[in-house]
């Protein structure tokens, strides 16, 4: 056999060889998923005219949750992610939002503002450490999530009070949308925690600073 022949049936084993071990990639719908607040939870309270205005800086994620991809953990310390799953956005961008509809809603302040802008305020809320997390660590799965907050009176230059939140909920089914219903009922609750807490804050209490 020659030179060339020899080359050529090479050329076939290597191609065919290859088309057997290449895997068959079939796409699948991505589902996507965002965090809201139920309709009942829309009633507002009228807003305190001669109250203080609050700014609300975006909230920081941990690392590894800066992502729209869903985290879940199967182990300790092992962070994965769904694959055809995701949010609309990182988690804690579209917790942000949210967090300023809610403080707007309790009637305590005359104005809460998205930070930075052009308005200045009274109050700052600073937040991180932001975490949502699918855990299947045991039956049936949970959804965490955590955040520490930081309010700055702004005329005095101080901290007023810090303070973590965590809020856990069991997910109705052991899968990705399983999860986003109990993220949804995590958020809400967190939200309604951190309102408190900044009532009391603004009122002087000392548990703020608890």
């Amino acid at each position: 056999m020659g030179h060339r022949a020899v080359q050529a049936v090479f050329a076939v084993v290597v191609v065919t060889a290859g088309g057997c071990f290449s895997p068959r990639v079939e796409s699948l719908p991505v589902h996507t998923y965002h965090l809201s607040l139920d309709a009942r939870d829309s009633e507002a309270r009228p807003a305190d005219i001669s109250g203080p205005v609050l700014l609300v800086s975006p909230p920081q994620a941990e690392p590894g949750f800066e992502t729209p991809r869903m985290v879940y953990f199967k182990r300790l310390y092992e962070l994965e992610y769904y694959a055809v799953n995701q949010w609309a956005d990182t988690p804690a961008r579209m917790f942000a939002p949210l967090l300023v509809q809610v403080l707007d809603r309790t009637g305590v302040w005359r104005a809460v503002i998205p930070f930075p802008g052009s308005v200045r305020g009274d109050y700052r809320l600073d937040s991180h450490g932001f975490v949502l997390q699918q855990e299947f660590l045991q039956e049936p799965s949970r959804v965490r999530v955590t955040i520490r907050t930081q309010l700055i009176d702004l005329k005095e230059s101080r901290i007023m009070g810090t303070r973590a939140f965590e809020a856990v909920e069991s997910a109705p089914s052991d899968d990705a949308y399983g999860g986003v219903l109990a993220a949804n009922r995590a958020i809400a609750t967190i939200l309604d925690s951190i309102a408190s807490w900044l009532q009391e804050c603004v009122q002087h209490s000392p548990e703020c600073a608890r």
